[in-house]
């Protein structure tokens, strides 16, 4: 999972991202002729099997999750990955469809990771929806001004959308840390963290 970011909620649910143009290479892939994956004669192709399978299973508890995942996914996976290999030996390397198989191959370890772990999503797109507020409000936030404001800026958004992820309202965990932390013991910050804050303060955990 080197160099991809994930986040996490008191759940344990995890959302990594990973970029989108592994999906669109996914969904460019499905093989024209089915029966070379035989468990997925029928389906429409891999990719389309693999998503249907998810949307099912979209809020389960993350063990019942994996063992959907091991059942019915990996096997469709598998299949997907031998069909990628034979057909990528059958293209030149300055084929568009090589380059885009080359990509998935090259992440494989990332993208084959949710079936190892039922915490993890599919996709980014809980993440993504997440970001949209700063990519639409962005322009009126030119203020930072600099290199540390930004930084400063990427701090607070990391601090308010942690605290919505856990269902905590934002402005009252703030406000409440910064009025305990300065005789707040160093050595048990840890218990301002918004999934312990919110059993110290328990009539101010609903996320805005």
């Amino acid at each position: 999972m080197s160099g991809l970011a994930a986040t996490i909620s008191s759940s344990g649910e995890v959302t990594l991202p990973i970029k989108s143009e592994i999906g669109s290479s996914l969904r460019s892939l499905a093989p024209p002729n089915t029966e070379s994956l035989p468990a997925l004669s029928g389906s429409g192709g891999s990719t389309h099997a693999i998503y249907a399978i998810e949307r099912e299973i979209n809020g389960a508890a993350a063990d019942q999750r994996l063992a959907v995942r091991q059942d019915r996914i990996k096997p469709i996976v598998t299949g997907l990955e031998d069909w990628m290999r034979t057909e990528r030996g059958r293209l030149s390397r300055h084929a568009e469809t090589a380059k885009a198989i080359d990509y998935m191959l090259k992440r494989w370890v990332a993208f084959t990771r949710f079936l190892e772990d039922g915490r993890i999503c599919l996709t980014n797109n809980a993440a993504e929806r997440a970001l949209r507020g700063i990519a639409l409000g962005r322009k009126a936030w030119l203020f930072a001004g600099s290199d540390r404001g930004g930084e400063r800026a990427a701090a607070i958004y990391t601090l308010i959308g942690t605290a919505k992820l856990n269902d905590v309202d934002p402005q009252a965990w703030l406000a409440d840390v910064l009025r305990r932390i300065n005789d707040h013991p160093a050595s048990r910050l840890d218990e301002l963290l918004p999934w312990h804050w919110q059993k110290l303060v328990p009539d101010h955990t609903k996320a805005a």
